[in-house]
């Protein structure tokens, strides 16, 4: 029964790891927005900046590792015999 739970959270397709950038992004874009009325001019702008750079990074790494997550599947299918 865990291991049916733990599967919800698992990203095993690059649609589903598009969701998951896109809600990122948008929890980045609303903290970015409180900097903005947090602190006004260049470092509320800088701040919101790092925000968004931080979604590229996390966006970048997650397709990263599902690629690799996926060739190292289609090795190992095609290692064992049928």
């Amino acid at each position: 029964m865990l291991k049916k739970i733990g599967r919800l959270f698992v990203i095993k397709t690059r649609f589903e790891a598009c969701l998951i950038i896109y809600a990122l992004a948008l929890g980045a874009m609303a903290r970015g927005h409180a900097y903005l009325d947090q602190f006004p001019g260049f470092g509320g702008k800088l701040l919101m900046v790092a925000c968004s750079g931080a979604v590229f990074l996390a966006g970048a790494k997650i397709f990263d590792c599902l690629r690799y997550e996926q060739a190292a599947k289609a090795a190992q299918q095609s290692d064992t015999p049928a």
